[in-house]
């Protein structure tokens, strides 16, 4: 622990995915820094309760649903014995792994890493309550606020019972509930709905959206969707959950809706994925000139810097999207503020990813966002019908898309739904961020036979041809 009136150059409270990089950037600059969290390690919640365990229990869904739709390949395997305990056991050892790596990188760059609990005093010091009750003050010339974000809860549906779950304990995978309510159909609620429907539990999702995933684009939204329904017991949406009531060890829920025959249904367990608020209460930001937003996100500049010019906020807590990945540069970009460097926080496009099975994933402008705006755009697809490597995976639902300009062939966004999403989308990326053109992406030779080729030939539909698909005219 620090000791009182202990003082650093940069002081990172949080050591989350916008955390623990701002540190580590900044110990390598030669600054002088601190950490303070609350856990052992670096990782924040995306390491410990969030993105790392979840695509963890992601892969072992696809396991268990590629051992079943084998049999169309002429392997018949038995249905797979599931071993909670051990199931989470590896688990717990990928996120000990990841942060005990972590904190072994935090002690070679000397970085002060103090365990507790921070709390500003005032635009210059922050106050550590240890876990043991007591107490230190350090001392900053420049601080980086990256709290994070905690799940939501609706105030009329906490009622405090073990059956309901958030994102949080439902990783903990305590057991696999016969009949499991979603409320929330957004990328957590699907994620998580998924790895239960594959362990085995019947998946009723409820979303207040008329579709899930709530803003996406309805071409790969209809992919997923698909998969879904094939895979969880009802989907529901233009509803809602009026009350919950534990019974008998069940959970009684009132649904409100269009159309509803049952109002009224009783299920084993309940998890609600509603999304995420910003962890800006209880840090002291009372005790400085920063300012908040109706929705509690700290304002900051595109410097991450607030209204107090020694205090920088990076992550979720400063605004959506509420990324891991945006929130790792937004720490970049504060850090070489501080040092004096012309740097700003102004991509052309940060990436989103739905882990479910097929993945979906986008980035820069959508056709939905065009339409918006006015703006005159092209828009080609190339289904992975038509694709010989998404064929020798039975994998054929997929879908590239790209919105360009009509005029210069500039690639104004990508989106893409299929297996290995995530992954292909960073080529997507560095063509919206490097503002390519069509032809660019059409001359670069893409190896065959892979996932990756399905870029290239939509951008020859551009051009009214491809090789594997009738490009419209």
């Amino acid at each position: 622990m620090a000791n009182k009136d202990t003082h650093t150059q940069i002081l990172v409270l949080g050591g989350g995915p916008g955390g623990y990089p701002a540190a580590f950037l900044a110990a390598d600059m030669g600054f002088d820094v601190t950490i303070v969290e609350m856990e052992k390690n670096p990782g924040g919640v995306c390491l410990y309760r969030g993105c790392i365990p979840s695509k963890a229990l992601l892969h072992v869904a696809r396991v268990i649903n590629e051992s079943r739709e084998a049999k169309e390949w002429g392997l018949t395997y038995a249905e797979p014995e599931i071993d909670l305990d051990k199931m989470r056991n590896w688990k717990n050892d990928v996120i000990k792994k990841l942060t005990g790596g972590l904190g072994s990188l935090s002690k070679a760059r000397k970085i002060n890493y103090v365990r507790g609990r921070g709390t500003l005093l005032d635009n210059e010091s922050v106050e550590v309550k240890a876990e043991d009750g007591s107490t230190s003050t350090i001392t900053f010339d420049y601080a980086i606020i990256s709290t994070g974000s905690t799940p939501i809860i609706p105030g009329p549906l906490n009622i405090g019972s073990k059956l309901l779950m958030d994102s949080t304990s439902a990783l903990e995978i305590e057991d696999i509930p016969k009949k499991l309510l979603v409320i929330g159909g957004g990328y957590i609620g699907c994620e998580l709905g998924s790895v239960y429907a594959a362990l085995g539990s019947e998946i009723t999702m409820v979303e207040m959206a008329p579709n899930l995933i709530p803003g996406v684009d309805p071409d790969l939204g209809e992919v997923l969707i698909g998969r879904l329904q094939e895979r969880f017991h009802k989907i529901m949406t233009k509803t809602k959950v009026a009350a919950l009531k534990e019974e008998k060890g069940k959970m009684k829920v009132t649904f409100e809706g269009l159309d509803l025959k049952d109002t009224e249904q009783v299920f084993d367990k309940v998890l609600i994925a509603v999304g995420r608020k910003p962890s800006s209460k209880d840090i002291g930001l009372e005790n400085t000139e920063i300012e908040v937003d109706e929705k509690g996100f700290i304002k900051v500049d595109k410097q991450r810097r607030t209204s107090e010019p020694s205090i920088f906020a990076i992550g979720d807590v400063a605004g959506d999207p509420m990324l891991a990945h945006k929130a790792s540069h937004e720490g970049r970009v504060a850090v070489e503020a501080i040092s004096g460097q012309p740097s700003v926080f102004d991509p052309r496009a940060i990436p989103a990813v739905v882990f479910t099975d097929p993945e979906m994933a986008w980035c820069g402008l959508t056709e939905n966002q065009a339409r918006d705006q006015g703006r005159d755009v092209k828009v080609v697809r190339f289904p992975w019908a038509a694709s010989g490597r998404a064929t020798t995976l039975n994998r054929n639902d997929g879908l590239t898309k790209m919105i360009l300009d009509p005029h210069t062939e500039q690639i104004l966004g990508v989106g893409i739904v299929g297996v290995g999403a995530g992954e292909l989308i960073a080529e997507g990326v560095l063509a919206v961020e490097m503002a390519a053109l069509a032809s660019d992406l059409k001359m670069t030779i893409h190896a065959h036979p892979t996932l990756s080729e399905t870029m290239m030939e939509a951008a020859e539909i551009f051009f009214g041809h491809a090789t594997h698909s009738i490009a419209r005219k």
